[in-house]
């Protein structure tokens, strides 16, 4: 019985900690069918026992969050606008992508100066952040942000802008956006 108990207790810590190391399958069926806890609750199929919570966070595959971004073409530019329902601004529209796949990054653009790891042009990978001045490139300081879902050819990225567009498009690194250039980052797992 005592055993039982502190497994009921060391369960109760761990899902409301947050912790996802263990497999939603059998958290489900601990929830709906409220069995007792046994000695093979936690096995190593479903922990990591070196690091549980932060290797059992979902990677970011840079396919699907170009998927992701780009299904939000044509979504309404929208000053300080986070929600897709409403609209989005550059940097609402890069916090949107990542936190769809529990990624949490900085909310303004200027914020990103010192976020995730510089990458040098010849490294640029889709799934990368380009990284801009604001509209007056003389001020060089980050004001605006995209994310790069192509390299070959020419470099294009998918950004919020608030330009002729007014929404989430797809733009070709062209001699507007190379004046306002400030770096490209990656956003590392």
């Amino acid at each position: 019985m005592l055993k039982q108990f502190i497994y009921t207790i060391i369960f109760v810590s761990l899902f409301y900690a947050g912790c996802n190391s263990l497999n939603n399958k059998t958290t489900e069926t601990m929830i709906l069918s409220n069995t007792s806890i046994n000695d093979t609750f936690v096995t190593q199929d479903n922990v990591d026992t070196e690091n549980p919570i932060v290797d059992s966070l979902p990677k970011i595959n840079p396919e699907n969050l170009i998927n992701y971004a780009k299904s939000l073409t044509g979504t309404p530019y929208l000053y300080g606008g986070t929600d897709p329902q409403k609209g989005l601004d550059c940097s609402g529209f890069i916090t949107n992508v990542f936190n769809h796949f529990d990624k949490k990054v900085p909310r303004s653009s200027v914020d990103f100066t010192n976020y995730g790891t510089e990458v040098n042009f010849k490294d640029v990978k889709s799934g990368d952040l380009i990284l801009f001045t604001g509209t007056d490139s003389t001020i060089r300081v980050v004001g605006h942000m995209g994310i790069i879902v192509q390299t070959q050819d020419t470099i294009k990225f998918i950004q919020s802008t608030s330009g002729k567009a007014y929404s989430v498009t797809t733009t070709p690194l062209n001699k507007y956006y190379q004046g306002r250039f400030v770096k490209i980052i990656r956003i590392e797992n």
